[in-house]
């Protein structure tokens, strides 16, 4: 079995990781895989697999068009069409989309191929991009124009901006159009609340699967370290929060005003700042860098008495997971499909932006709650099963 999958990324961050570890699963059991991507580096370990499809110069101007036009995704025509050949060469069985946005691939030119080509299609949506006219997220607003046709954006500079022209309405008749020209297209959600919007898309008549992201259990699991001795929290109770890129959405002004209200028994302790983040905070939070290296992150997470994550909106957000397999509990805001997995696992949400439950919550919580199974929970999320999952998918589409 030959598998093309495509995406903003490779080998790097949430969407580009998943794309590796398919990749590794695929390998192991004897199939072939490249990866095309549209933008930065890759892991030298995936060279041999990775495809650029456009130039960083091409990347800039696809960006340059979306903030003047508000055309993501209908840029890179050229480095597109180019693509198509080199995809026509390969002549993958399987086709996986992952992330389209990210000003690196034309979908018109891509679709186009698509449906013609007569091949299946699985697409993971890792937010809500495919089915607006503009956003890949609008659960912070409320917004429900993309139910009917999205038009008059009021998240036109929000990711992808736009500074000038509103395309929304043309985006979402375009994309309409496009995606549902792939008779054999199946979209893969990683949590059921996003597999509950896309059924009152524009994608409703598509079949989904929900197959959860999973992480690496053997990496993500209780790791003793001198965390606490090191930065003098031996008598205090951490409070973690952790995000690749921390900014309102992730509810970093949240954690700041906790800080207020939790007395000097608790200490707030966040990974994945900016310096410029880090000399910001007040001295009630210690802050982190981020870092790619996994194994101090257990440790962070074993060293943690409770994990909250405070985020305005994702759709299934991996930091969870890591902090319940490394037996941390969870809290957080009832937020997509954050809140839907923790309350599934019968741990605490409050309603988002309510930071004086939040607070609450924390102070009553239990340290290491005995009642939760969190060997059983990390198991099932494990990433070797997920990715078992999709080549599971990939063979019945197949047949």
């Amino acid at each position: 079995m030959k598998v093309l999958q495509i995406n903003s990324v490779c080998g790097i961050r949430s969407t580009g990781r998943i794309c590796t570890d398919i990749a590794d699963s695929l390998s192991s059991l004897g199939h072939e895989c490249k990866i095309a991507y549209g933008r930065e580096t890759v892991p030298d370990k995936y060279r041999s697999i990775a495809h650029r499809i456009s130039s960083g110069t091409d990347v800039r101007l696809h960006a340059l068009c979306s903030r003047i036009f508000d055309n993501s995704g209908f840029a890179s025509r050229k480095a597109t069409e180019k693509f198509i050949k080199w995809v026509k060469d390969y002549d993958p069985d399987i086709i996986h989309l992952h992330n389209l946005h990210g000003y690196y691939i034309n979908i018109e030119v891509l679709f186009e191929y698509l449906s013609s080509a007569n091949k299946p299609v699985i697409w993971t949506f890792h937010d809500c991009w495919a089915f607006t006219g503009h956003c890949a997220h609008f659960d912070l607003i409320g917004c429900s124009k993309w139910k009917d046709g999205c038009e008059c954006c009021v998240q036109k500079k929000s990711y992808p901006t736009s500074l000038i022209f509103d395309r929304s309405l043309q985006n979402y008749k375009l994309k309409k159009t496009l995606f549902n020209s792939v008779n054999n297209l199946t979209i893969v959600s990683p949590s059921d609340w996003l597999a509950g919007l896309v059924k009152d898309s524009f994608l409703k008549d598509k079949p989904v699967a929900v197959i959860n992201n999973g992480i690496d259990t053997d990496i993500f699991k209780p790791t003793e370290s001198d965390f606490r001795k090191k930065h003098d929290l031996s008598d205090k109770k951490i409070v973690l929060g952790v995000a690749s890129a921390w900014g309102r959405t992730k509810g970093l002004y949240d954690f700041i005003k906790l800080s207020e209200m939790l007395d000097d028994s608790f200490k707030i302790v966040l990974v994945g700042l900016t310096e410029k983040q880090k000399e910001s905070l007040p001295p009630k939070i210690l802050g982190i860098t981020r870092t790619n290296n996994t194994t101090e992150l257990a440790k962070i997470y074993t060293a943690a008495d409770i994990f909250v994550n405070p985020t305005y909106q994702d759709t299934f957000p991996t930091v969870n997971l890591e902090a319940i397999s490394c037996r941390t509990q969870v809290i957080g805001y009832d937020t997509g499909g954050s809140g839907d997995f923790i309350k599934a696992l019968k741990m605490k949400t409050v309603k988002r932006g309510d930071i004086s439950a939040l607070c609450d919550a924390i102070k009553s919580a239990t340290t290491k709650d005995s009642s939760v199974n969190y060997k059983n929970i990390a198991i099932q999320y494990d990433k070797n099963l997920m990715y078992t999952k999709y080549i599971e998918l990939y063979e019945s589409c197949l047949k």
